[in-house]
């Protein structure tokens, strides 16, 4: 096979899938002025992608002549392996070297590389590298230098670079300087491919590669005059120049030549004004595929080009095609340019055995001063990002994956699960003290068996409550809830129907008739007037757990409970009324108590989607110190009734008196878990102070009542969180580091929102904005991936 050259070839933007640039890390490590006679100073610079470094550290690597010996050993047989058509400007030789001594000197460049590289003043260098970098992460390596003796090194065998998947090294000069574009727009990319003088290599299968590419305006130059190739670079703009054809480098590989024709040969600088000209108007990209490349790119480093890729020996035809086939299916899947040149030169390695050393001669140099080329850049204007066509397609796709959750969410399907993970916010809220405001009396086991059962119907015979209240009246309590149903009038108990029908402080409880449920009610106490009455009704969810709290409703004429406020309403406004706090009403019927404004819930309010939101009901905020059930003091009948209690206890509190015997079955299921993680079910009494506490803490501005958004709010919530996983996946394209994004984008969110809640009592949506955030995020991914798998079974077929 013949030796040659050739350039890379990269489509218009519009035909490559994309999901952005993968923000990676950039190591520049600076070689100061010195010799392999006198060792070098070495300033190692790590930082990400675009941003100032964030470490710096210097080193020295110390004198080592023999490297360069070995390094010249090593040329000196590849130059002599059997390759066929020499480059132009180097001696032919009369023997050949074999194979294996090629392999042989390769291998003692490489362990004498090595073996300076772990000096011992190099030693922070190093231990700085493995501190900062880890191997999971795409990197770029600048060895900065103008020193020939250093660029001319096999930098890719170091051992730090091997052991790093996703590093690729580049070489630089020590000058450099940004390139101000003339904002222009070529799409398709537009490429000029110069096919010099094919004396004895094969540069027609690099013409059909390029002609089969799709979206690109390639102008082919054959073999063309000095004239008309400067006349071509002057007249129009191009993203990138190809050249395939015999090349050299001078002695001191300093300058290059390239042979445009049979007859004529040019230099880098022979072609400057106009090859300055065409970088300024936005040429990103010269690949010489020929042989003896790095005086080529030392020259043309000059005129600060963003990249080049050059072969820095000779470069048989076969490893040059199947380099550039291999470059190609990598860099149009959007692979970042510095890794797909690895993959590709690592792939070389299949061809090993026949050309030794194949994947040792690709390399890149880079203009430091700019950002090096992606797939989807090519062709875009200076000020036109590369992504803009895209980002419309993902804006769409996220709008309407945020309509569809938004959609589902809408007819309920959604609601369990986010119930669910509403219940487990409230369980991550910290603990709060109890109320002390309150106290429950409760009725045990043990004070339920304690009593006559002759003389009881239900949890507390009429014995045992005309000594009750008369204990508390003595302690002068502010308000007495009596949380028991009595549908039946007093017995033959001397004074009890008239403390009942007296004490304005006593309010009794009774279950309004629901007919549309088919629930009969139960009736009032008869001793007690209506306006000490307050129902005991709770709205239940789908799944029986008490998230919501009745402030009022309006009975049906049916029922033999007539009271229009919960029993928990009466107990907070007649406690409240004693603090000068009175219930106003605001002009829309709101509820406005102190500093409290009571908002009804509507059918669509937060998580519930379509409830029945009758009456007037509000998010229940429970309190909760260990449990729920903890959060109201609580003392028993018979601590009461044997005078344990001290009155400091009960005066001026609100005292609700009922039943915790589980033998009544008077418990309400609640957000919490135990610790065996089963629903945490608390006695119905505790409910009600829970409930009533709420109201009290709420008006006096002591906790906030919880609160959701509007529906519209929510929607654009979704949308944004949707919106911000499909530009995620716009600029985070590597599959590692795109789970790592969206993972940490989500843990963001339930944050946020446990946040809002612990902090502000607000409940945001999490539920439909994770799916619409992973949707949006995933199915760009998909699109994208299944693009790309297209594009890439389509180039396969064409080369």
């Amino acid at each position: 096979m013949g030796d040659r050259s050739w350039a890379s070839l990269i489509r218009s933007p519009l035909s490559i899938p994309t999901v952005g640039v993968t923000v990676g890390k950039l190591v520049i490590l600076k070689f100061g002025a010195g010799s392999f006679a006198e060792g070098f100073p070495v300033t190692l610079q790590i930082g990400m992608e675009n941003t100032r470094p964030s470490s710096e550290v210097m080193g020295e690597l110390p004198p080592e002549p023999k490297l360069p010996l070995s390094f010249d050993r090593w040329q000196a047989i590849y130059r002599r392996l059997d390759l066929s058509a020499r480059p132009m400007g180097l001696p032919k030789s009369s023997s050949f070297a074999s194979l294996e001594d090629c392999s042989e000197a390769a291998e003692q460049l490489r362990d004498r590389l090595n073996y300076w590289l772990q000096a011992e003043s190099f030693r922070s260098i190093r231990e700085k590298w493995l501190e900062k970098l880890q191997p999971t992460e795409t990197i770029r390596v600048i060895l900065q230098t103008s020193a020939l003796p250093l660029q001319k090194l096999p930098w890719h065998l170091w051992d730090l670079i091997e052991r790093y998947p996703h590093a690729e090294f580049a070489l630089s000069t020590a000058t450099y300087e940004q390139v101000h574009y003339s904002a222009h727009s070529t799409q398709p990319v537009k490429i000029l491919a110069l096919l010099g003088d094919s004396a004895g290599i094969d540069i027609q299968t690099d013409r059909a590669i390029l002609e089969k590419l799709p979206d690109a305006t390639i102008n082919f130059l054959v073999e063309p005059a000095r004239k008309e190739l400067t006349d071509h670079i002057w007249e129009q703009n191009w993203d990138i120049l190809f050249f395939a054809g015999h090349s050299s480098s001078s002695g001191t590989r300093e300058t290059g030549r390239i042979y445009i024709n049979p007859n004529e040969s040019l230099t880098i600088d022979e072609l400057k004004y106009a090859l300055r000209k065409a970088v300024n108007r936005g040429l990103k990209l010269a690949i010489f595929n020929s042989c003896d490349g790095l005086g080529l790119a030392r020259e043309f480093a000059d005129l600060q080009i963003p990249q080049m890729i050059v072969m820095r020996e000779p470069v048989p035809d076969r490893v040059a095609q199947e380099f550039l086939k291999y470059f190609l299916e990598a860099f149009s899947r959007d692979e970042p340019l510095y890794l797909a040149v690895r993959e590709a030169r690592e792939r070389l390695q299949g061809l090993e055995g026949q050309f030794p050393c194949a994947t040792w001669l690709p390399v890149i140099y880079q203009n430091l001063a700019e950002t090096p080329m992606t797939w989807v850049s090519v062709g875009q204007p200076r000020h036109s990002p590369a992504i803009r066509p895209k980002i419309t397609s993902a804006l769409l796709i996220s709008l309407a994956i945020a309509l569809l959750i938004m959609s589902i969410r809408y007819v309920g399907l959604l609601q369990p699960s986010e119930l669910q993970a509403f219940d487990q916010f409230l369980q991550l809220r910290p603990e709060e003290k109890p109320d002390t405001r309150l106290l429950v009396v409760a009725i045990t086991e043990e004070d339920v068996q304690a009593q006559s059962q002759e003389s009881r119907r239900g949890s507390l015979s009429d014995q045992s409550l005309a000594k009750l209240l008369e204990k508390l009246a003595s302690y002068q309590p502010q308000v007495i809830g009596l949380d028991i149903y009595r549908d039946y009038p007093v017995g033959n108990i001397p004074g009890l129907a008239a403390a009942m029908r007296q004490n304005d402080r006593l309010v009794t409880i009774c279950k309004v008739t629901d007919p549309q449920a088919g629930r009969v009610g139960i009736a009032p106490p008869p001793e007690t007037p209506s306006d000490r009455l307050g129902f005991s009704d709770l709205p239940l969810d789908a799944d029986s757990v008490v998230r919501r709290q009745l402030l009022a409703l309006t009975p049906p004429p049916s029922s033999a409970c007539t009271a229009t406020y919960a029993f928990s309403t009466q107990l907070a406004l007649r406690y409240l009324a004693a603090q000068s706090v009175p219930l106003q009403f605001s002009p829309d019927g709101a509820w406005q108590l102190g500093k409290a404004h009571f908002q009804p819930i509507e059918a669509h309010t937060g998580g519930y989607q379509g409830i029945d939101a009758w009456g007037h009901q509000i998010l229940l905020n429970y309190r909760s110190y260990r449990s729920p059930k903890e959060a109201i003091p609580q003392v028993t009948l018979s601590q009461i009734l044997s005078n344990q209690v001290d009155a400091n206890v009960i005066r001026n509190r609100i005292i609700l008196i009922g039943t915790t015997a589980e033998s009544f079955q008077d418990y309400s299921l609640t957000p919490y878990k135990t610790n065996q993680g089963a629903i945490q079910k608390i006695p119905g009494v505790i409910l009600q102070a829970q409930m009533t506490s709420q109201l009290i803490s709420a008006a006096l501005g002591e906790r906030s009542l919880l609160w959701a958004w509007t529906l519209w709010q929510e929607t654009l919530w979704v949308m944004a969180w949707s919106v911000t996983g499909s530009l995620l996946t716009q600029f985070v394209r590597q599959l590692p580091a795109w789970g790592i994004a969206v993972g940490g984008a989500i843990v963001i969110l339930y944050s946020v929102c446990l946040i809002v809640l612990v902090q502000y009592s607000g409940w945001i949506p999490i539920v439909p904005t994770a799916l619409a955030f992973l949707g949006s995020s995933g199915a760009l991914y998909v699109k994208t991936l299944a693009q790309s798998q297209s594009l890439q079974r389509s180039l396969r077929r064409n080369l």
